[in-house]
């Protein structure tokens, strides 16, 4: 474990969000069969029924070649569906499927546990405080 004086935050960051990642996947994987950017996607999609990948792309930060193959596999999965556009014609809209929406209700039990167990580590202040910085840094434009 690094030292408490460690200011090498880039790092610590990274680690973090590996160590996050890799738990939180194998636990939504368990409860749910799905991984947490699957698992990110379809939240994004129950909150904006209708978006579109370029949409969903943006929500998630991530480039529309990566989104293409997350929706492909979500939908091979019988989790998502998609549906022409009703104004432009090139583009489709994503929604859930009740097998979408069912893997959702699956997963929010693991994600409470994982968010319980986050507060109890970090204490209730210092789990908002963590929150705002991770979202001011997801938006920080250096």
């Amino acid at each position: 474990m690094p030292e408490p004086s460690d200011q090498r935050l880039f790092f610590l960051l990274q680690r973090a969000a590996h160590q996050l990642r890799t738990s939180a996947d194998r636990r939504c994987l368990a409860a749910a069969g799905v991984t947490t950017p699957q698992l990110g996607a379809l939240y994004a999609i129950r909150d904006r029924p209708g978006l579109t990948q370029a949409e969903l792309a943006g929500a998630l930060g991530l480039r529309e070649s990566a989104i293409t193959g997350l929706v492909r596999r979500l939908t091979v999965a019988g989790l998502l569906a998609k549906a022409p556009h009703p104004r432009e014609h090139r583009a489709v809209v994503l929604e859930l499927t009740d097998a979408g929406q069912a893997a959702l209700n699956a997963a929010q039990p693991e994600v409470d546990r994982f968010n319980a167990e986050l507060r109890a580590l970090l204490g209730e202040d210092g789990f908002l405080r963590t929150a705002e910085a991770m979202r001011r840094l997801a938006f920080w434009e250096a």
